[in-house]
């Protein structure tokens, strides 16, 4: 990408050039920041809005810290792309999210500016706090802390869990809070009440500048003065508002709202703060998608725009497959059956920890708003809150992605197994999920919920099948069901089939054959089934099973399996450690079997990001991997 639209952007390669720059040069370095972001993103697809609306805030950030001696931390990190250019990275931003490019979070191996590694939200207080205390522990002094978090990211019970040991600790933290009301979608909830009750009291804004300007006046000096004035602050808005400040409460001093898009007025403020001692909280205005008409239209499809897209009329190219056909989306079959479900039985509903948009719950939020809750950021909490909805006779279809089931692992053991309550969790993106990398890969779930007494763990080899595992989950006596799916499309257009019943712990088996019997979950199989049929025109014959349950395992059909091939290949999109090859590898054993087990699935590493096809090219599961290895297997 070209620069010569950025000429003071291009001076900039780390934030102490930045900070040589006079204040009056901040404005030309936001709007050059905001436009080189634009083009980059219009190119490449990436997360969009969050960093347009921090634009000012980052800049002012770096400006008045000296980074990375003073440590910034950016929860999520969805909005951190204007740091990464100003930190260094801008003539790599062109390889963002791309295979073997820099990643689209920040990471603790890509830069020294990057404090901490995140991906999921909620914990950049604690990680902050971690930091101040070890700083402390060790006599490390005039070094900054500071988490930047979003209000949606504030939802999440980590986040507070971090606040209350923060002002216990009476750790010398900043916590600037990035209040734009969104999430990925609106956000929802007391929190997101209360913080626009403070933002838009108009009223406590204006006695706050009456004052302020009262008190410049009267040039009032000394720490007693400036111990009344905090009091006299803090007691409009505690009379103001609609309740007593919350950080106030927590002892966590309070200050703001205020306009996160004045870079000047913000950098100053920053510097002011650094010469405030303990736990401390900047409450800052944004608007998501600032500077891009569109995006701050329509903030939730612009958060990812998924696709290249025309800067100038937003005109979005959706990313080619190859294929004329067009199957629906897992998570739109997951959308529109659960409506369908709902519709014939009137126990169901649904939950999601503010992913309605992204695991298309909000196909039944607006057609059954009492009946589909968003919870916010939270899936324990989800979890829990669905548990108490099933042992009150309703059937909560609790709809989390794989990889935020990992923060839940608890309240599946202790509020849904033990009680055997009947909680249906759908866990979107399985497998791997592409471009967001190692924090977001749906490696581990079958690996860590196996484990679990009292589940059933499915997945579907395509829509229609997982249309009939959701009708199964929700007839009577079904317990915990687990049915996992993959991130991106299926494999049939014609998939609004009559509803039927799946045997509990039955898989199938789609293809006899000798020597070699190849055992796959989930929608590899698709894959696997045309590899196949491919050799079976050649004139080798492979055996084919669909596991379908990996708990239980369907015992008689692996007892056939055993007893009928001497090598036997599982196929999986998740762990290799631990997943549906260590189980068959168990039963096997159990059984006194001897048989040659191959085990294919995701290696015991942390994936990196990329396209989905590059990241299963590079374990070995892509079509033309998976046929090598099945054709030398039954050479063998």
């Amino acid at each position: 990408m070209e620069e010569v639209g950025y000429p003071l952007l291009k001076q900039i390669n780390s934030p102490s050039d930045l900070r040589k720059l006079p204040e009056e040069k901040l404005l030309q370095v936001c709007s050059e920041l905001r436009e080189f972001i634009i083009d980059a993103v219009s190119c490449n697809p990436a997360h969009f809005g969050a960093s347009l609306g921090v634009v000012e805030l980052t800049v002012a950030l770096h400006y008045a810290l000296n980074t990375p001696e003073d440590k910034l931390i950016w929860d999520v990190g969805h909005q951190a792309y204007g740091h990464k250019i100003l930190t260094g990275r801008r003539e790599l931003f062109h390889s963002n999210r791309k295979y073997k490019g820099i990643s689209g979070f920040p990471s603790i191996f890509e830069s020294d500016y990057d404090a901490f590694g995140v991906g999921h939200s909620s914990t950049s207080i604690s990680a902050a706090l971690g930091i101040a205390e070890a700083y402390k522990q060790q006599g490390v002094t005039g070094r900054q802390v500071v988490a930047v978090i979003g209000d949606g990211s504030m939802t999440a019970g980590l986040a507070f869990e971090g606040l209350n040991n923060m002002a216990s600790l009476h750790a010398n933290v900043l916590v600037v809070l990035n209040d734009n009301n969104m999430a990925i979608d609106p956000n929802v909830g007391g929190l997101s009440d209360y913080l626009v009750d403070i933002a838009t009291s108009r009223t406590y804004n204006k006695v706050r500048r009456d004052l302020i300007k009262g008190i410049g006046k009267l040039k009032l000096v000394g720490p007693r003065s400036k111990e009344m004035i905090v009091k006299v602050n803090n007691s409009i808005k505690n009379l103001l508002t609609r309740q007593t400040n919350i950080f106030e409460g927590l002892n966590i001093r309070y200050f703001g709202p205020v306009d996160g898009h004045d870079v000047v007025r913000l950098a100053g403020v920053l510097k002011d703060m650094k010469n405030i001692p303990g736990p401390k909280v900047l409450h800052v205005i944004t608007k998501k998608g600032k500077g891009f008409k569109l995006a701050e239209e329509n903030q939730t499809a612009w958060h990812a725009p998924g696709g290249r897209f025309d800067k100038l009329t937003g005109l979005i190219t959706e990313e080619s497959s190859g294929s004329t056909a067009k199957p629906p989306k897992f998570q739109d079959v997951f959308g529109h059956t659960i409506l369908e479900l709902a519709r014939q039985n009137d126990k169901i509903v649904g939950i999601t920890p503010a992913m309605p948009t992204g695991c298309s719950l909000n196909i039944m939020m607006q057609a059954m708003p009492d009946r589909a809750f968003d919870v916010g950021i939270a899936e324990q909490h989800a979890v829990t809150f669905s548990a108490g909805l099933a042992i009150s006779g309703m059937i909560p279809f609790c709809n989390i992605y794989s990889s935020f089931m990992q923060r839940a692992f608890d309240q599946v053991i202790h509020d849904v197994a033990i009680q055997k309550l009947n909680v249906v969790m759908c866990l979107d993106r399985s497998g791997l999920v592409g471009a967001d990398g190692a924090t977001h890969h749906g490696a581990y779930d079958l690996a860590f919920l196996r484990s679990i007494p009292n589940l059933v763990i499915s997945s579907p080899m395509d829509e229609i099948e997982l249309r009939n595992l959701m009708y199964t989950a929700q007839l009577p006596n079904k317990g915990p069901f687990v049915i996992r799916y993959p991130r991106g499309v299926g494999s049939n257009e014609d998939w609004r089939q009559p509803f039927s019943e799946i045997d509990t712990g039955k898989g199938r088996c789609l293809r006899r054959g000798k020597k070699v019997a190849v055992l796959t979950l989930g929608p590899l199989g698709v894959k696997v089934a045309r590899v196949c049929k491919e050799l079976a025109q050649q004139g080798i014959e492979v055996g084919h099973y669909d596991v379908r349950f990996v708990k239980p395992l369907d015992e008689q059909m692996l007892h056939e399996v055993f007893s009928s091939y001497t090598t036997v290949l599982t196929i999986e999109d998740g762990a290799i450690a631990g997943g549906m090859g260590s189980a068959i590898l168990e039963f096997m054993s159990e059984n006194g079997y001897q048989c040659m087990v191959k085990r294919l699935g995701i290696p015991d590493r942390f994936v990196e990001h990329g396209s989905q096809m590059a990241l299963y090219k590079e374990i070995g599961l892509d079509m033309e991997s998976i046929r090598g290895l099945i054709e030398e297997l039954a050479k063998e």
